[in-house]
């Protein structure tokens, strides 16, 4: 699936909110983050902050596989809607 940066935002928010739900997963993302309860509230609305949920989620694969065992989502899903948000573009160095 081809996400626009909208699309992407509300998987993000998917990943947010399953993120905000897992008590052993989200302290660590709170504690590797620096982020606190109510940034994540702010943070909802901010497209570079929900491209760190998925960075954040992608760093592990058996988070993605829990996550998008949970949201019913293609393995490839987050990696696919990091590429639409804000630092997600893929580089070319050449």
């Amino acid at each position: 699936m081809v996400y626009t940066q909208d699309s992407a935002e509300t998987l993000a928010l998917q990943v947010l909110g399953w993120l905000a739900g897992n008590d052993e997963l989200l302290p660590v993302f709170l504690g590797s983050s620096g982020a606190s309860r109510e940034d994540l509230r702010a943070g909802a609305g901010d497209p570079a902050f929900l491209g760190s949920v998925l960075d954040f989620v992608m760093m592990d694969d058996a988070w993605v596989i829990a996550a998008c065992d949970a949201l019913t989502l293609r393995y490839d899903s987050l990696m696919q809607a990091r590429m639409a948000l804000p630092g997600g573009e893929q580089v070319n160095w050449t």
